[in-house]
């Protein structure tokens, strides 16, 4: 079943959990299964990632839920399987954001990032977790374990990938992790 992306602003930093459990109960009203929703700070987004057939029931629940009307952006899920993913909900600490180029396809993403990925292990208190590139080649979303900033800019340098955002994950919620 397919992935989507959609990303919330985030109203207030004391609200975040409530804000977390409306995300949540509107893509379960939709029908959809919740896999992550994680919370930017510096961005001061909300990120969440659900699975569910189509798009379209995704962003009534939304709407109906009074978030405003915003794309539900259909997302391939690039490193560890989906359970991984599921079973590891949180453990992000940091969130890298790269609008892709024009021009560039899957394919030539995917060719890259594998010949790339290797020079992580240069960087080894930095643990790259997965990404989520957006199908309509927009941009990805990477999330990793790392110290501090500093390691994740390292990390990007080693891999001779640029990015756009990064920013602070924090748990969005006590129900993050399953």
């Amino acid at each position: 079943m397919p992935l989507f992306l959609s990303e919330f602003p985030l109203s207030d930093e004391y609200e975040r959990d409530a804000q977390f459990d409306r995300v949540s109960e509107a893509i379960n009203r939709a029908g959809g299964d919740v896999i992550e929703i994680q919370v930017g700070l510096d961005a001061g987004r909300l990120y969440a990632i659900a699975e569910h057939e189509s798009s379209e029931p995704l962003e009534a629940a939304f709407t109906a839920a009074g978030f405003p009307v915003h794309a539900v952006v259909e997302v391939r899920l690039v490193g560890p399987t989906l359970d991984e993913v599921k079973a590891a909900r949180g453990d992000a600490g940091y969130l890298v954001e790269w609008d892709l180029p024009a021009g560039l396809s899957m394919d030539r993403y995917l060719t890259r990032k594998r010949e790339k990925a290797p020079g992580y292990a240069t960087v080894p208190e930095t643990t790259f977790l997965r990404t989520y590139v957006c199908l309509d080649m927009t941009k990805c979303l990477c999330f990793y374990r790392a110290p501090d900033e500093a390691a994740i800019l390292r990390a990007r340098q080693a891999v001779d990938t640029p990015f756009d955002r990064l920013t602070r994950i924090a748990e969005a919620s006590r129900h993050v992790r399953a």
